[in-house]
């Protein structure tokens, strides 16, 4: 498996922050040409070498200004995220081919035609792609991909931190960069420019870790919720501070974005009546991106921390996990108020379902996913659907009552024999 990692540029001078972002912005143009070009239907069985030879051969390339290496690697890279939203598309694809054809000749026939990218000849196939694949547009202007043998690295003093020298758009003319890492990165190199520092992302293997903390040996279920990262089938909340966390978040971007539809408002007036320096003045001053970005990182980081270390916790006592596959959208029951509907919307399973895979696969703990569906509707008592009211779950045969966010485990049939869950009273 491969893990990336991200080192920054320290106390990086303005003059060659300026040369990377004029060179990143070139780079764009190039990424923006190739997705507009061959970024549908039209760019299915062309590869980033066929693009090279042909820009070369009429003359496109001359105009990039910058040295080919560079041009080159940003036609692989944007050619290889075309590739990875067409095979993104074929997932729903291939879910409907298994609902058109029965036999086993045109199910094999149609696998076939899609995994090789002549789906383009079946008026059914080509449908469908149009469909869930649609033409992407380019807009990245700070990147630059660097290839592993286009750049060097090197010391000042014996154990101090790493230098990064990258080419330039002058040919044999390198750019130094300060970086804030003993360790050098390695491979091929993707450098992003953003608030005057470049961030350097490299890929290594998962075993260059050396990861040796190990997992536990139960086999325990775990509970994605909002108010909390997890929680498992001992009753034990991981990551309680995440549900704070998030509802502030959104109460904030609530009255920010308030405030600044306010500003903005001021703006369009000031343009009608025709004082655009005004406009101008406000949209510099007042309007601007850097503050918000910057909170938006801040605000990512730590939710990553938070989940990852519940996850971490849980993995310290369990050898198996099941969790509920929650990647497929669920349409609600009933209408929720329209700040519990914004709240909501923050939630963040993605990363929980990320952070239970890699984690999980990290430290040698199985990860097995199971339909959601009526998980925290079975009471572990009688083993049928209870009635659910907001946190609590009624047994409707015995009278007992669980924490929902608890009983989740019980609804899955590959765990047994689970102790019942602290928190919970009978006959209420």
């Amino acid at each position: 498996m491969k893990v990336t990692r991200i080192a920054y540029s320290n106390n990086l001078n303005r003059g060659k922050y300026g040369q990377l972002t004029e060179q990143a912005h070139r780079l764009g143009v190039v990424r923006a040409l190739v997705w507009r070009r061959y970024g549908s239907v039209s760019g299915v069985g062309i590869s980033d070498r066929q693009i090279r030879d042909q820009w070369l051969s009429d003359g496109t390339a001359t105009a990039f200004g910058v040295l080919a290496n560079a041009w080159k690697e940003t036609v692989r890279d944007a050619v290889a995220d075309i590739k990875a939203s067409r095979e993104a598309a074929k997932v729903l694809v291939r879910k409907a081919i298994h609902r058109r054809y029965h036999t086993e000749k045109e199910l094999r026939d149609a696998y076939t035609a899609l995994k090789r990218d002549t789906w383009t000849n079946d008026p059914f196939l080509c449908r469908l792609m149009r469909k869930h694949w649609r033409r992407g547009v380019s807009r990245t202007v700070n990147q630059i991909v660097v290839r592993s043998d286009q750049y060097r690295t090197f010391t000042l003093t014996k154990g101090g931190n790493v230098w990064l020298a990258v080419p330039s758009l002058v040919r044999r003319k390198m750019i130094s960069i300060p970086l804030n890492t003993t360790v050098a990165p390695t491979g091929t190199l993707r450098l992003v420019l953003r608030d005057g520092r470049v961030e350097v992302h490299y890929a290594i293997d998962s075993p260059d870790l050396h990861e040796m903390r190990p997992c536990g040996v139960a086999k325990v279920g775990v509970d994605k919720g909002y108010s909390e990262v997890l929680t498992d089938s001992e009753g034990t909340h991981h990551g309680q501070e995440l549900g704070n966390l998030l509802r502030a978040e959104s109460d904030h971007l609530k009255t920010k974005n308030a405030r600044r539809a306010r500003i903005r408002a001021v703006v369009e007036r000031a343009r009608t009546a025709g004082d655009h320096a005004k406009a101008d003045r406000i949209t510099v001053n007042n309007l601007g991106t850097i503050k918000r970005d910057r909170r938006r990182r801040r605000f990512a980081s730590r939710v990553r921390t938070v989940t990852f270390t519940a996850v971490h916790a849980v993995v310290d006592k369990a050898k198996h996990i099941v969790a509920e596959d929650l990647s497929r959208p669920f349409v609600p029951r009933k209408k929720l108020g329209k700040n519990t509907n914004r709240r909501l919307a923050a939630w963040t399973k993605g990363i929980t379902a990320e952070a239970l895979a890699h984690v999980s696969e990290r430290r040698g703990s199985a990860l097995t996913l199971v339909n959601a569906a009526y998980t925290s509707q079975v009471v572990p008592c009688c083993r049928i659907l209870g009635k659910r009211q907001g946190d609590w779950l009624h047994c409707t045969h015995c009278g007992d009552v669980w924490v929902a966010s608890m009983e989740m485990v019980y609804g899955f049939d590959l765990i047994r024999g689970f102790a019942p869950a602290s928190g919970w009273c009978p006959h209420r």
